[in-house]
């Protein structure tokens, strides 16, 4: 019988984040305590969001209501990379990066994990910016599928291409 497997990946859902950030932005528009201070959130590029507003505190109110929005939305906060706010002229500003992807490093302390912890008879190998797992018995996947979400990561990370 062939191995099962399953892939390990950090992949940000970009149409649930779009999602989020038009939501956010709109409610922004329309809340009263963000009336006459310039808040807004938009898309900067592909992979960065900003915030803007007239003082520090509103714009981390800002990043509040879309964090609030992602959760809503099944999204990890972890996918966010937010700075401290910071003055730029007038205003106060808070660039996001969102974070994709899993590290070689992030890899290996997985695969190690799995490796120390996890059922005998589980192989992981690194593919890019994923890892994958396999295994001849799908409990031990299963196992192993449990094992790394009881993890607490600085990256989201999801189960794909369970076979």
């Amino acid at each position: 019988m062939a191995d099962s497997s399953f892939d390990i990946v950090s992949k940000i859902d970009r149409q649930e984040v779009d999602n989020a950030l038009g939501q956010a932005a709109r409610e922004i528009a329309t809340r009263f305590d963000f009336k006459g201070t310039g808040a807004t959130i938009e898309w900067k590029g592909e992979d960065a969001i900003e915030i803007t507003a007239s003082a520090d505190d509103r714009a981390s109110a800002v990043l509040s209501v879309f964090q609030d929005k992602l959760i809503k939305r099944d999204q990890s906060l972890k996918i966010l990379d937010a700075s401290e706010p910071r003055p730029s002229g007038q205003q106060s500003k808070i660039a996001i990066a969102l974070k994709e992807g899993i590290t070689s490093e992030d890899a290996k302390k997985i695969a190690k994990l799995i490796r120390d912890e996890g059922p005998k008879g589980v192989k992981t190998q690194v593919q890019g910016d994923e890892l994958r797992v396999s295994s001849k018995k799908r409990d031990d996947l299963q196992a192993v599928i449990a094992l790394v979400k009881g993890q607490d990561y600085d990256f989201a990370v999801q189960f794909t291409n369970y076979r």
